[in-house]
């Protein structure tokens, strides 16, 4: 059973939801998704784990970051170890949330035991440089007839499959609840020096891809390569959204954590 929570930190409260008991395992969500993108997978890793998924600052019922960085969502994390009297524990990020969990292990190597990265860029100089140009992901301006629902839906809809409308509510929901601002996430990874953080890692690492998935996928092996002795796996017709492919991402953290073969 997925049980929910608010931890009080001195960032403010932060919200989260947990299953399973044992070794713990901290699941960070993309942006401007909240917990729920891992509902599927909680009970799947709570079999064996105590898996944990957080609301990252400023996204779904957390309190709001002093500003949108990623420096500043893994602030939130190592808060939220704290109250949870966490002196470790595997850390786990989907996109934007494996941007944070990057900075987290760097940050405090020695509280972060295994390190997985999905759909993860790299975000070095040349990223920066490209992104600098792009409009910023997931903005829109709120308008009286609440056409900007709609712009919400079409912006994401080439990524999600086309017979899980379901998939795209969820995201819409949670890129609701981050109004005023559900861009500040994607503005925090355009602006993150990745490049000066990957040397300090010092726990095992898993780069996992989904080869649907045009954003990341092409620099899986990149990251992985900045990563000496990072172990790698593909979900084979795995796209942007991790529900989508939940039992097999479940599957691979869950081997990962055991130290089993793939």
């Amino acid at each position: 059973m997925i049980e929910l929570g608010y931890a009080r930190t001195p960032l403010g409260q932060i919200h989260y939801a947990e299953c399973g008991t044992g070794e713990p395992v901290l699941l960070l969500h993309q942006t401007p998704r909240s917990w729920d993108e891992y509902r599927e997978v909680l009970p799947l890793l709570g079999a064996r784990h105590r898996a944990i998924a957080m609301d990252t600052l400023g996204f779904g019922a957390s309190a709001p970051p002093p500003e949108h960085t990623i420096e500043a969502y893994a602030d939130g994390v190592l808060a939220l170890m704290d109250a949870l009297g966490l002196d470790t524990a595997a850390v786990a990020g989907h996109h934007t949330g494996g941007v944070i969990a990057v900075e987290v292990a760097a940050r405090a190597p020695g509280r972060v035991s295994r390190l997985v990265l999905s759909s993860t860029p790299l975000v070095d100089a040349e990223a920066r440089r490209r992104r600098s140009g792009r409009p910023v992901v997931d903005h829109v301006t709120e308008s009286e007839d609440g056409s900007h629902l709609l712009e919400l839906w079409a912006g994401r809809a080439g990524f999600y499959p086309p017979d899980r409308p379901d998939l795209l509510a969820r995201f819409v929901r949670d890129a609701l609840a981050a109004r005023p601002d559900p861009g500040g996430g994607h503005r925090a990874v355009a602006a993150y020096r990745m490049e000066d953080r990957l040397g300090l890692i010092r726990c095992p690492v898993l780069c996992v891809g989904a080869a649907r998935d045009p954003y990341a996928f092409p620099e899986l092996r990149p990251l992985a390569d900045r990563l000496p002795g990072a172990a790698t796996a593909v979900i084979p017709g795995g796209m942007v959204p991790l529900e989508f492919q939940a039992a097999e991402f479940a599957r691979l953290v869950g081997t990962f954590l055991a130290g089993e073969e793939f």
